[in-house]
């Protein structure tokens, strides 16, 4: 097989979806901290420890940043997160992490193509590094975004919190839940 039948004809338009698809979690992310209180966003709920707000929003953003701190070498390595403290312990800090993203996605979306990455293999004892692309890896973030959405959550609702239901839900789920809900009423 040819690598022009491997591969999508129209990988700009899928990855300028991706983008978009990659923005619009950062924006509700953006909506949510500034709905909260910093000792929501900071602590854990009773039962729940160590899980807190701040520490998922902060584990997903520090992705992005390895994602996009990568992308001029080609090379990403999701290991060698910043783990900086002051975005899960403080929302304006968060606030503004959000924000940083969100305009270097927008920098991004305006390349062409798509391009083959290097991407370390995760608690890899040596440097070993798995080929993927620009696309994959924008595929990849969308999927852990939304699953560390889904456990903000939860951790939110153990804090007695009300959370939009779609908040973290992954939107090939949301779609198959309307298509059931439609075949139950037809």
């Amino acid at each position: 097989m040819s690598e022009m039948e491997t591969r999508p004809q129209n990988t700009a338009t899928a990855n300028t979806e991706l983008i978009s698809m990659n923005i619009a979690w950062l924006k509700q992310a953006l909506s949510l901290v500034q709905q909260l209180d910093d000792v929501t966003f900071r602590s854990s709920p009773q039962g729940l420890a160590p899980h807190r707000v701040g520490s998922h929003l902060r584990h997903v953003l520090e992705f992005y940043e390895c994602f996009l701190d990568g992308l001029a070498t080609s090379r990403i390595d999701y290991d060698a997160r910043k783990r900086d403290e002051s975005i899960e312990r403080r929302r304006q800090s968060a606030v503004t992490s959000i924000q940083s993203i969100v305009s270097r996605l927008e920098e991004v979306s305006s390349f062409e193509g798509d391009w083959e990455l290097a991407v370390r293999m995760e608690n890899a004892d040596k440097d070993v590094y798995l080929i993927s692309s620009v696309g994959r890896e924008l595929q990849a973030l969308s999927s852990h975004t939304i699953h560390h959405f889904a456990l903000i959550a939860i951790t939110l609702r153990v804090h007695g919190l009300e959370v939009d239901p779609d908040f973290g839900m992954s939107p090939s789920t949301l779609r198959y839940q309307a298509a059931r809900l439609v075949l139950t009423h037809a």
